[in-house]
């Protein structure tokens, strides 16, 4: 069994307004559909044509085909006001299901191992709520069902779109269902939240020859081993120590037999920090140490280094008015956590770039039900209670943001 730091709180259900307790078991309903149909990146074919679908039933405003699978649904209410948009992310993950539950995936490799699939029945819910609710709130509400969130950058290109555009967003939210926090718990914090994520792929040219003859070699298993000592001096002693960062190798592959100096050795990585000053920082140093190392056996190297996402990073203004909100939706001050920092990235990060906004963790894990596997595990799920509360906090985000 794996556990979470925190004890399950208990959910006030009379914190979710009625007519959203009412459709819980729809929103559970759409969420495992979802799950039993899986898909990766740019190919949410089958999700893209169910919420379009739903949209569709609803009479809901809506384009499809935006960044190839993207949806933009627009709600308007029914006085003037502000733009306020809410993001979630639709793709699955590689990854084999071990669940033997009622709606295992049906796809083969592939697996909503990290809840997308919930945030997308929250926003469906969130999206029907308020089609029928436009009294309570002025202006328009976008709801931005994104592809690609997993490594492929799926936001860019829908902000290149023209999403956050005609009419011009205000502000942004956006939820993680969190498998780290228990039930009844909501992670929100002002500033960063979410790392940058970078990543590298080195290899390093040696000399190969006899195990047993050393001199007449440059061992790249050498250079490589103490290149990946002398990469963690970086954040040791090259970074604040008040700021946070982690340089991690992932891979180191080299070699083909036991006797045999190996001729190549190649290793890949990725770094992460908060601080946007440390943009650009990193590949820097990471050469400088590389080469150094290199130099001093005679070994010569190729480095790729590439950058993924920049750190998430909320807006004061949004993140107070979302604290706000989840102090009555779950017991506080316990269930409200604001220290929940972590080194995983999001491309969330590209749309707080663009505007003001707010990417919160809503808490899904149970121990006590064995719901508490971490994010892309083989037997990753979580409490589905979480679905309506996640509705009933966009719903008030977005009453409270378009008075």
């Amino acid at each position: 069994m794996v556990s979470t730091p925190l004890t399950p709180l208990p959910v006030d259900t009379s914190r979710i307004r009625p007519a959203i307790q009412a459709f819980q078991p729809q929103i559970v309903a759409w969420r495992r559909r979802l799950h039993q149909k899986p898909e990766l990146g740019f190919r949410e074919v089958l999700t893209s044509e169910f919420v379009a679908q739903k949209l569709q039933e609803w009479g809901i405003e809506h384009q499809t085909g935006i960044a190839k699978t993207g949806i933009l649904a627009t709600i308007h209410g029914d006085r003037p006001g502000p733009v306020f948009a809410i993001r979630c992310d639709m793709d699955a993950l590689p990854i084999q299901e071990e669940n033997e539950v009622p709606y295992k995936s049906q796809h083969d490799g592939v697996m909503h191992a990290c809840g997308h699939d919930g945030h997308t029945a929250i926003a469906l819910g969130t999206a029907y709520y308020l089609s029928r609710h436009t009294h309570d709130f002025a202006g328009t509400v976008k709801i931005i069902f994104q592809p690609a969130e997993e490594g492929l950058g799926g936001a860019e290109p829908m902000i290149a779109a023209g999403v956050l555009k005609d009419p011009d967003v205000d502000a942004i939210v956006g939820l993680h269902l969190w498998n780290v926090l228990p039930i009844g718990t909501i992670g929100v914090r002002t500033g960063p939240l979410m790392a940058a994520v970078e990543c590298f792929d080195l290899v390093i040219h040696g000399r190969g020859g006899h195990g047993a003859i050393p001199q007449q070699t440059i061992d790249s298993v050498v250079v490589g081993a103490q290149i990946v000592n002398a990469l963690q001096t970086i954040v040791a002693r090259n970074v604040n120590p008040i700021d946070s960062a982690v340089v991690t190798v992932g891979e180191f592959h080299a070699g083909t037999a036991h006797n045999i100096i190996a001729d190549s050795a190649r290793m890949t990585g990725t770094v992460r920090y908060f601080n946007p000053a440390y943009k650009g920082y990193f590949e820097q140093r990471m050469e400088q140490v590389i080469k150094g190392v290199c130099d001093s056996h005679g070994a010569r190297y190729e480095l790729n280094y590439w950058e993924l996402y920049p750190p998430v990073i909320n807006d004061s203004t949004i993140a107070k008015l979302v604290r706000s909100i989840a102090e009555d939706v779950v017991e506080s001050p316990l269930g409200v956590v604001p220290e929940c920092q972590t080194m995983g990235g999001e491309d969330m990060s590209f749309f707080l770039q663009e505007v003001p906004g707010c990417y919160f963790f809503l808490g899904s894990a149970n121990a006590e039900k064995g719901l508490a596997y971490p994010h892309h595990h083989p037997r990753f799920d979580f409490d589905e209670t979480a679905l309506g509360m996640g509705v009933e906090m966009f719903v008030r985000c977005v009453e409270k943001f378009c008075r």
